[in-house]
């Protein structure tokens, strides 16, 4: 009877430990015994005493899973006492079989980590985190502004006020005025339809025609409600934008080469009513990229420039080796699943982070292009095969790979010859054989 093999795997962090985050404890595993796992609390003082027991055990390296928000604290903490922390996604750190505790999970961390098979997860900067809370804190305001223009149309109909119908947009100019001249009890068609802006296409007799309603006193009451939350989310929202500019103005006056470089302006970049209002956007843009034009690109607005800013920032894309790297991160890159020789799947994985957003709303403005570019007749032949799904999520892979390009390498954005459809070139080779 022949003798069992033994096969060990290299410890590649021989002072690794694995920490299971929990909301009101965390568990610490210095090692693969149960008696090697200690609890701590969740407080200042516990936190502390984590960084102690760990300096005991003479740590290097810490493992935790990215669990909610919970992990923010210690991680912080984690860095401030010099220890190197890898913060991995929890798919990568599943429990082997049987029986699941935390005390177990900190032991499966601990040994994962020590045999080298945990990757880090992406974190930006410190510039771009604390950009990030402004940013991200803006487009919460922005959702709940909408939540307030959805309930305020809801009370509109109910009023028989049909503001929708003759107004484009209800929170716009015309629609805002008489609205406030409603909750300010001013309930004549006639008067309410002076506050018609001149760019407004219906006539005011027609805007008076769609103001004569019920005039019912509870609907009148929840109307002026969400009108005055609206208005206090756009002043919220003002708030953040000030905030935001001054923050980006303070960062580019450390670094005085780059306030001296301009590039040109670009008058067709219309700003929405939702785009950050920071004064010159394209120049700051420009600057803080260090002399990187990502307006250049079509379908790129304020709004999604401005996330690249706050979700991964100029820094951030140095740590993605190769623009493939940027967009598999991104979740835009087919996830092939291959066995045989056999392609079993290529679907994009699931899962989506705010940048991914940003740039899968600008492809669809690239597909609703009037005019031809290449980018948009890029859009067009993915759709015409494929589907408009399809194309928006090509196209946004395609703006991951251009915008890392640009950014990484210092390059501005040269678009590829223009393309030509089949009747084009047919026309052109006729035109040379006569020639």
């Amino acid at each position: 009877m022949g003798r069992k093999k033994k096969l060990e795997m290299e410890i590649i962090n021989p002072n690794a430990v694995g920490i299971d985050i929990g909301s009101k404890s965390h568990f610490v595993a210095v090692g693969q015994v149960l008696d090697d796992v200690q609890e701590f609390g969740v407080y200042a003082e516990d936190l502390e005493a984590i960084c102690r027991h760990l300096k005991e055990y003479g740590i290097t390296s810490v493992a935790m899973e990215s669990t909610g928000d919970y992990w923010q604290n210690l991680f912080t903490e984690l860095i401030k006492h010099e220890f190197e922390v890898i913060l991995c996604n929890g798919k990568f750190t599943k429990h082997a079989k049987g029986k699941k505790t935390d005390v177990k999970d900190a032991c499966w961390i601990q040994k994962l980590h020590s045999l080298g098979l945990l990757t880090s997860s992406f974190l930006p900067d410190e510039t771009t985190e604390i950009l990030r809370t402004y940013c991200r804190q803006r487009t919460g305001l922005i959702n709940q502004a909408s939540g307030a223009s959805r309930k305020m149309q809801k009370y509109l109909k109910f009023l028989n006020f049909r503001l929708d119908v003759v107004v484009k947009d209800v929170c716009g100019l015309t629609g805002l005025k008489i609205i406030e001249d409603i909750c300010n009890g001013n309930l004549n068609p006639v008067s309410l339809a002076e506050h018609r802006h001149y760019n407004c296409r219906k006539s005011k007799e027609e805007i008076a025609k769609a103001l004569v309603g019920n005039n019912r006193e509870d609907f009148l009451f929840g109307l002026n409600q969400e009108f005055e939350a609206y208005r206090f989310y756009q002043k919220q929202i003002k708030t953040c934008d000030k905030k935001i500019e001054k923050f980006i103005k303070e960062e580019l006056k450390k670094t005085p080469d780059k306030l001296k470089i301009k590039t040109t302006d670009k008058p067709y970049k219309r700003a929405n009513k939702n785009a950050p209002e920071i004064k010159n956007f394209n120049q700051v843009a420009y600057q803080f990229f260090n002399g990187v034009d990502l307006l250049a690109i079509e379908g790129l607005s304020h709004a999604t420039v401005l996330s690249i800013i706050s979700e991964i920032g100029p820094a951030g894309f140095k740590k993605f080796k190769s623009s493939k790297e940027f967009v598999s991160w991104l979740r835009l890159a087919p996830n092939n699943k291959i066995s045989g020789g056999k392609v079993l799947s290529s679907k994009v994985p699931k899962g989506s982070n705010r940048l991914k957003i940003a740039l899968r709303q600008a492809a669809n403005a690239i597909g609703n292009l009037k005019d031809s570019t290449p980018l948009s007749d890029f859009f067009k032949r993915i759709a015409f095969r494929k589907g408009r799904q399809a194309a928006v999520s090509a196209t946004a892979r395609k703006l991951g790979v251009i915008i890392w390009t640009m950014i990484t390498k210092r390059v501005p954005y040269q678009p590829p010859k223009e393309y030509l459809f089949l009747d084009q070139k047919r026309k052109l080779k006729l035109i040379t054989r006569i020639k």
